[in-house]
């Protein structure tokens, strides 16, 4: 039997790429504004709200086997409903499309920030990076597998060495730092830093992405559990090492004022231009390896759903394994947002979407749980923990962009209506 094109390694580097994108350059102002100098071990948290969404993941990843993933699990579960199908899937791929635009606006950004602000070629830029992503994702599979390898083990290196760095230059010593965090803590709810750890949540998206690949992986049984398991701890590390890094050598007000360029300016003020440098560079690396492994996935897992009925037939062609077709529809559907606006809204929007499908597949994944295998009690501490994690959400996005929650409210009617309709038109053909 012929070897497939993506063994563990380009497993990993897909699921790293999917999650470590704009997140953790953006997530770091709002954190410390929440909760101070505990915002590195909220974050971290972060990362447990993660393992309680993956666990049901890498459950029915290896029982199913499907390149449909999210949509595929929730379909084969219940199998009688058209309805929780075509709902499931609608609101799963505008969540990645959602990404998608967020990880180019951020590469833009970020590119373009030496040479001051300009709305129009910011956004030309995030859709002409969308674009060129289409088109490798396009050209060839093992093509963007080895390209996903090279950007992403590059981008750990930058980010690990940007947080030595940040460290070493620390202006807080540790006796101070120490009793920063005693008073923080004394300041803050466990409410609020689990709030903290709901929000940051979609920082960790995206390692899913590597159930989207089944069809081209190697050995899946154990390649998947390996691969999912091994990139959230290591993202949660590598969060937590930025994020303390900054606390303990930028000023919190510095970091709650800049918020997205937070890094960048911070790196700049203690190690100069150079530094400066490097942040940039990690945040396109670290934007240009989410696009691609954003790409993928959901491209493969749009053509699924267009398979069974539930989105336009024409998503469904394939060059080889290629979703050619769908790809495009990602990138078309990217840069409609990207030039539109409002991606802060949609952000949120990808965020809660997220955080409410995991809990979907928990629940999926405890219904099926003897043919999974799975262990009643950790299925249900998955269960309860990505409940706690939507209604802090939630919560927080009522107190505080009470419109921005309306507007999203909007986007899911929207979405609602057309799930609703192509669940029809798949009863009517059925």
């Amino acid at each position: 039997m012929a070897k497939k094109a993506l063994g563990l390694k380009e497993l990993i580097a897909i699921a790293i790429g999917g999650m470590v994108g704009g997140g953790i350059f953006t997530i770091l102002g709002i954190s410390v504004a929440m909760v101070g100098a505990l915002a590195p071990f909220a974050i971290a948290i972060g990362g447990v709200f993660a393992l309680f969404a993956a666990y049901s993941y890498v459950k029915l990843g290896v029982y199913y086997k499907d390149e449909g993933a999210t949509y595929a699990f929730f379909k084969r579960t219940y199998p009688n409903s058209h309805l929780a199908a075509s709902f499931i899937g609608w609101y799963t791929i505008f969540g990645y499309i959602s990404t998608l635009a967020l990880y180019a606006y951020t590469f833009s950004s970020y590119a373009l920030s030496g040479y001051g602000e300009n709305e129009y070629y910011t956004k030309a830029l995030a859709v002409g990076i969308i674009w060129i992503f289409a088109l490798i994702n396009i050209w060839s599979v093992k093509g963007m597998g080895k390209l996903e390898d090279f950007m992403v083990y590059i981008k750990l290196f930058i980010l690990l060495s940007i947080s030595i760095a940040l460290i070493y230059f620390a202006k807080v010593d540790m006796h101070t730092f120490l009793e920063t965090l005693k008073s923080d803590f004394a300041n803050s709810t466990i409410f609020q830093i689990l709030t903290v750890s709901a929000v940051t949540f979609v920082a960790y998206e995206g390692f899913q992405l590597v159930i989207n690949a089944v069809n081209e992986m190697d050995n899946p049984d154990i390649n998947i559990p390996k691969a999912i398991y091994t990139a959230v701890v290591i993202v949660a590390l590598i969060y937590f090492i930025i994020a303390l890094g900054s606390v303990l050598s930028i000023p919190a007000q510095d970091l709650i004022k800049n918020k997205e360029y937070a890094l960048a300016s911070g790196a700049k003020v203690i190690m100069g231009p150079i530094g400066e440098k490097l942040v940039v560079l990690g945040a396109l690396l670290a934007t240009s390896s989410a696009i691609s492994g954003t790409m993928f996935g959901s491209s493969r897992q749009m053509a699924r759903i267009a398979d069974d009925g539930y989105m336009p037939k024409v998503l469904q062609k394939r060059r080889g394994t290629i979703p050619t077709v769908a790809i495009v529809s990602m990138a078309t559907f990217g840069s409609l947002l990207i030039v539109s606006g409002g991606l802060r809204v949609i952000l949120e929007f990808g965020s809660i979407t997220f955080l409410l499908v995991s809990l979907l597949m928990a629940i999926a994944n405890f219904k099926i749980k003897e043919k999974t295998k799975t262990h009643p009690i950790f299925a249900l501490i998955a269960i309860i923990g990505l409940i706690v994690g939507a209604v802090l959400i939630l919560y927080y996005e009522y107190k505080t962009e009470y419109e921005q929650l309306i507007f999203i409210v909007a986007i899911y009617a929207l979405l609602s209506l057309g799930a609703f309709i192509y669940s029809k038109f798949k009863e009517k053909n059925d």
